[in-house]
């Protein structure tokens, strides 16, 4: 005679794989409340001479795009630090695809570079605010905060950053990073046709990078010798061409035990020499046509920091940089 069902009001009762079962639902629920535990991140991947030219491209956007993105709200939050940040590694990825043109080159290619200038753009207007802020600020060391001219200069600071946050958040932003990932992946230049363009991409990055980095620096050298007579529109041009540059050798940075990068990377101090100066230079100019336009809405600020002297002296120190960056490739 078959036993009546025992009532389920007791674990002593169950059948003994109801009990593993219901105890197992316990662990579960339990398991849910805890932390769970965290997933090592894993190191990025570094470059290596033999690498193909387009596993190392996407190896470097990568970084930079993830870079991007790690400052994205602290900026919209007003950090100045981490707007400087995202801005420089704008600047590296934009510099990137730059470096990597001969293969990347395709149909996406250029609504992609023109999206990553409308940030630019947001990113470069709030920052030459922040610098220009500072700098009054430096100038006029007693309580500039009481100064018309200085709440006139923050409010407009306030207001770019204002305008910044609200680019960042929008959906144009958040349409760009999707878009140049997949196109770093998966772009129509990783797939291109031609026996050239397979031959571009399979090339070892170690002969490559070593290759264009020094073409690139000789051009720059070139330039670089009128430095002195130029005026404000070509030193600026040169200022990019050696940021260019400088980001350029810092992204093979994991190759500089080669042989063949061991001038790069010495050269690569010289370079940032200059580049300081020639920023320092470009800052000035900039807070000058700031001032102007301030000027013109009836708010005047002390704006002279761009002296005579202070001016020979910043392009004797980057001229300097230049003629030491030269002698390294004699």
């Amino acid at each position: 005679m078959q036993e009546p069902d025992r009532a389920w009001g007791s674990g002593l009762d169950m059948p003994a794989e109801s009990a593993i079962s219901q105890s197992r639902k316990a662990a579960g629920k339990a398991a849910g409340r805890a932390k769970p535990a965290a997933t090592p991140r894993r190191p990025p991947p570094r470059l290596n001479a033999m690498m193909a030219c387009a596993t190392a491209f996407r190896v470097i956007a990568r970084r930079y795009l993830g870079d991007l993105s790690a400052n994205q709200e602290a900026t919209c939050k007003g950090d100045p630090a981490a707007l400087h940040q995202m801005r420089i590694a704008l600047t590296r990825l934009r510099t990137a695809i730059w470096f990597f043109s001969p293969m990347v080159t395709d149909s996406q290619q250029t609504r992609i570079r023109d999206e990553l200038k409308w940030l630019n753009a947001h990113l470069g207007a709030a920052r030459d605010l922040d610098v220009a802020t500072e700098r009054l600020q430096a100038v006029d060391k007693k309580q500039p905060q009481d100064a018309p001219y200085y709440r006139a200069w923050n409010d407009k600071r306030a207001n770019s950053h204002r305008l910044l946050a609200r680019a960042l958040r929008s959906a144009r932003y958040r349409r760009l990073v999707k878009d140049a990932s997949s196109w770093i992946e998966n772009g129509p230049w990783s797939i291109k046709r031609g026996k050239q363009a397979a031959k571009e991409r399979a090339s070892p990055v170690g002969e490559y990078g070593a290759e264009e980095l020094t073409r690139r620096l000789e051009k720059l050298l070139k330039k670089s010798r009128k430095l002195v007579k130029m005026d404000a529109e070509k030193r600026h041009r040169l200022r990019l061409l050696n940021k260019k540059l400088s980001y350029s050798i810092g992204a093979f940075e994991d190759l500089f035990p080669d042989k063949r990068f061991s001038k790069l990377q010495a050269g690569l101090k010289h370079l940032r020499k200059a580049q300081r100066s020639l920023g320092q230079l470009n800052d000035d100019e900039r807070g000058r046509a700031l001032a102007a336009t301030l000027q013109r809405d009836g708010a005047h600020a002390p704006w002279h920091f761009l002296g005579p002297k202070r001016k020979e002296r910043l392009l004797q120190t980057a001229a300097e940089a230049y003629r030491k960056l030269a002698a390294l490739e004699q």
